[in-house]
């Protein structure tokens, strides 16, 4: 049995190796090793049911100038995928908040800039009107939450590569707690999609 806290429901999406990892050891900002299995339907087909149900979307900032330089790009862009174009509106249309101590304010519509921890900020945000709040592979972000426990949901695409090194995104002491699967999907590659719902 899976229960909400309370208030809207946190999401949290991440890519993740085989070996645990979600950058490589050489280089954190080097997502080239995602590539081949991005473009996979079951990779496409796991965001879009993320999205669906969300109406804010949480980064940290790299994260943030990462994914609003590039997704804007898409919409209209000939031969894409109607899958990434759908992601790319949803991603310019939906309420972003932006955690960051460095950035003062928004270059991009729709964008709070919050200096301040995640687990309050999103304390702050259950509160509010809306559907899910989907934190978008801003590792910094999904490790506070889930060291508070404030993830609901852990959508997780484990694509089969070993980096050999690098992050992990669970890190030692963690809280315990159960997780029940709520979806799970095999495709091109080896890639899988997993979605756990956190039992409390």
């Amino acid at each position: 049995m899976t229960e909400q806290t309370s208030g809207r429901r946190v999401v949290a999406n991440m890519a993740l190796s085989l070996d645990g990892r979600y950058a490589a050891p050489d280089n954190p900002l080097d997502m080239s090793w995602v590539m081949p299995y991005a473009h996979t339907d079951v990779a496409r087909d796991h965001m879009a049911g993320l999205r669906e149900p969300a109406t804010t979307a949480l980064l940290g900032r790299v994260n943030a100038e990462g994914f609003l330089g590039f997704w804007p790009t898409v919409i209209g862009m000939e031969g894409a995928d109607p899958r990434d174009e759908a992601f790319a509106k949803w991603l310019v249309d939906a309420d972003k908040v932006v955690l960051s101590s460095t950035l003062k304010e928004a270059p991009w519509e729709r964008t709070a800039v919050v200096d301040g921890p995640a687990a309050e900020v999103v304390s702050d945000l259950r509160t509010t009107e809306g559907g899910d709040i989907l934190v978008l592979s801003s590792a910094s972000v999904i490790k506070a939450l889930l060291a508070a426990d404030e993830v609901d949901r852990l959508a997780l695409t484990v694509f089969p590569v070993f980096l050999g090194g690098g992050p992990r995104l669970f890190d030692d002491g963690l809280p315990a707690g159960r997780w029940a699967l709520a979806g799970q999907a095999a495709g091109e590659h080896g890639t899988l999609a997993l979605v756990y719902d956190r039992v409390r």
